[in-house]
């Protein structure tokens, strides 16, 4: 359990940082930008921590090689796997949005878009889709599910990556204004950005959405012994929330809003059924291929030597 207290502690280190260090660094950074924003100068030192804390006790947890971070395969295979991973995310979220137009679960909003304009915001939705799963993968499937598995077993390492992973969507963005930023505005934005978790029942359907989202991520890491396919179908599954989040609104008038989560619009119950169908179908897609690269010894593909 020691890894597991470790990272706890980094993530811990990174939000204590937003309420003591904030204040100082905005003092330090703000003559210096055109247009400061107290959340962003916070929440970039409490980044900055999260990070210079891993880096000092990653080779003490030994993940600090590219095998332990999931980047084991080499380079033009990661890509490919990364590619397919993609295409799959996209691809098996067809079912979920089907399921919101069937049910008239969103509203079309603003202008009908040219196909540019389409391909455009399909772009930007995987480019941010790529930046987030880089970072969230890397940190989590990568260095956090090695170092648990080590200890504590796969098990243990998909259950704890995926209940973190579910945790911090909801540490939420609290705005300060730049003319009401005081010495305890740290504490202040800390305080609102941990807000949801004073209500639970509220953020019930949305955590236990991530959590199943996160326990899929872990199980295609285990299968695959590598991140290539994490990060796609994280990619994936967020180009396309992004674009539907910025045509379409939530229906809040329709029989089934009941399904979709307050915390987006768009994941919530009706999701959480589709991720068990998707976790189906991937643990057949790269459980059947793993046995087919790694036969069990006496298959048909591998015969005991005799």
């Amino acid at each position: 359990m020691r890894s597991i207290a470790i990272f706890l502690g980094l993530i811990a280190l990174g939000l204590a940082g937003i309420a003591a260090l904030g204040y100082p660094a905005w003092l330090l950074v703000a003559p210096l930008l055109e247009n400061p924003k107290f959340h962003r100068v916070a929440s970039r030192v409490g980044m900055l921590l999260l990070v210079v804390g891993f880096v000092l006790v990653a080779r003490r947890l030994k993940v600090a090689d590219r095998h332990s971070l999931g980047y084991g395969l080499p380079p033009a295979r990661f890509t490919r796997e990364l590619a397919t991973g993609v295409v799959l995310g996209v691809a098996l979220m067809l079912p979920v949005l089907a399921t919101m137009v069937l049910l008239d679960m969103r509203d079309r909003i603003g202008p009908a878009m040219s196909a540019w304009a389409w391909c455009s915001l399909m772009l930007s939705g995987l480019a941010r889709g790529l930046v987030i799963a880089f970072i969230e993968e890397t940190f989590m499937r990568g260095a956090m599910h090695t170092a648990i598995t080590r200890e504590s077993g796969a098990k243990v390492a998909i259950a704890v990556t995926a209940l973190l992973y579910a945790a911090t969507h909801f540490i939420g963005r609290y705005r300060v204004a730049a003319g009401d930023v005081t010495a305890w505005s740290g504490v202040e934005m800390l305080q609102g950005a941990l807000a949801a978790f004073a209500h639970p029942v509220d953020i019930l359907d949305a955590f236990l959405c991530l959590t199943a989202v996160g326990v899929l991520l872990g199980m295609v890491r285990q299968l695959t012994g590598n991140i290539a396919a994490c990060v796609g179908l994280h990619a994936g599954w967020v180009a396309v929330i992004y674009v539907v989040r910025e045509t379409s609104e939530r229906n809040s008038h329709g029989p089934a809003v009941w399904l979709l989560s307050d915390y987006d619009g768009f994941i919530g119950w009706m999701v959480l059924g589709w991720t068990l169908a998707i976790g189906g179908a991937l643990w057949w897609w790269y459980g059947v291929r793993r046995r087919r690269h790694h036969p069990a010894p006496g298959s048909a593909t591998h015969p005991v030597a005799r």
